[in-house]
């Protein structure tokens, strides 16, 4: 797999539009972030390491965030969000139900501090 840009452009709209909101959150908490791979994944990293990566499966889109203890720290927030489920290490939604904003830079900034080790 390519870079992020090269992924997006495979997609459907609505699909695109879901996953690069994901993106541009992750971006707006991580300006320094580059495209990159995370496990052979398109994914933003940052000094090196992976930050998130968000794909698109067959019955739903997958954020990765590379850690189980990042989603751990959203959890509680997703419960009872309509159309998403929270594995160890992975959120998924569907593009009619998006992961709330301030879920995400949540998402982003507990995986910064692990990466940053803060």
């Amino acid at each position: 797999m390519g870079t992020i840009d090269d992924y997006l452009a495979e997609l459907t709209t609505a699909d695109r539009e879901a996953i690069d909101r994901v993106y541009a959150v992750a971006r707006q908490e991580a300006p320094e972030s580059e495209q990159g791979k995370g496990y052979g994944m398109p994914a933003l990293v940052h000094g090196g390491k992976p930050l998130l990566s968000v794909m698109r499966a067959k019955k739903h889109i997958g954020i990765y965030p590379f850690s189980p203890d990042a989603v751990a720290a959203v959890a509680d927030d997703l419960e009872g969000h309509p159309g998403v489920s929270v594995d160890k290490g992975t959120i998924r939604f569907q593009p009619e139900h998006p992961i709330p904003h301030a879920v995400l830079e949540s998402l982003v900034r507990a995986r910064l501090a692990q990466i940053d080790g803060a």
